[in-house]
């Protein structure tokens, strides 16, 4: 098990260092190495040695502060590619995991914080109603049922499952090149249009499943409706579509 560190108010070295960056407002990938050295060691002849297991984190980064002191001194070393390495480099990387990890610890902390205020309401509900069962009166609920009012209902739920299945669409198989031209599907439209009077698009269109058939019927109904002869209404959307006739004044 490892040793609890915690001297003042800093977790170990690593949190003493990130405390003096942040009070100097130091960027992070820039330390001023000489700087944060004499601050830390000024901290750390402060703090008390009763525990030389805990001091000697602080001394161990105390060394490693002097040590990266002294290499900014000297010439830059060169990288295999020919570029010079920060001695700062190691340690910087070390500063971004702990923060990371500190604030990811905060985080969870002021979540469990959190939770501990959450309450929940037990149950109180009286086991009498509870346990409580409202009793069905079969002969009341099925009074009036009828052979000929339950071949009703089943009527009326076979005909909702048909008119489930779209007439037009449900006939879509393989695309097929078709041959029809704008104008003369116009002309049909407003010929059948004649003769219905008012109608819904896909009743018109039962017959012609074709794909390209829809598409150009789709528009040549746009065209009519902008010249005015025919009308078109939707009451809800993806809803049946109906078309009436507008004829000429």
């Amino acid at each position: 098990m490892g040793i609890p560190v915690k001297l003042d108010v800093f977790d170990g070295p690593l949190d003493l260092l990130l405390h003096l960056i942040e009070k100097n407002k130091i960027d992070i990938f820039d330390i001023p190495i000489v700087e944060i050295t004499e601050q830390y060691m000024d901290i750390i002849s402060q703090m008390e040695k009763k525990d030389m297991d805990i001091m000697s984190e602080f001394l161990v980064m105390a060394a490693t502060l002097l040590k990266i002191k002294s290499r900014m001194l000297l010439p830059a070393k060169e990288d295999e590619n020919g570029e010079e390495t920060d001695p700062r480099e190691e340690l910087v990387e070390r500063l971004l995991e702990y923060k990371t990890y500190k604030y990811a610890a905060l985080g969870l902390k002021d979540l469990q914080a959190g939770a501990s205020r959450q309450l929940f309401k037990g149950k109180t509900l009286p086991e009498e109603i509870a346990s409580y069962k409202q009793e069905v009166n079969t002969g009341e609920l099925l009074s009036g049922i009828t052979l000929d009012r339950l071949q009703q209902v089943f009527n009326d739920v076979m005909r909702k499952q048909i008119d489930k299945i779209d007439p037009v669409r449900s006939k879509f198989g393989e695309i097929k090149k078709e041959a029809v031209s704008l104008g003369q599907r116009m002309v049909y439209i407003e010929e059948y249009a004649k003769v219905h009077g008012s109608f819904s698009f896909r009743a018109m269109l039962e017959e012609d499943t074709g794909k390209t058939v829809v598409i150009v019927t789709f528009l040549g109904i746009l065209e009519l409706m902008k010249a005015g002869k025919l009308e078109i209404k939707q009451e809800n959307i993806f809803g049946e579509i109906w078309i009436t006739y507008r004829k000429a004044a």
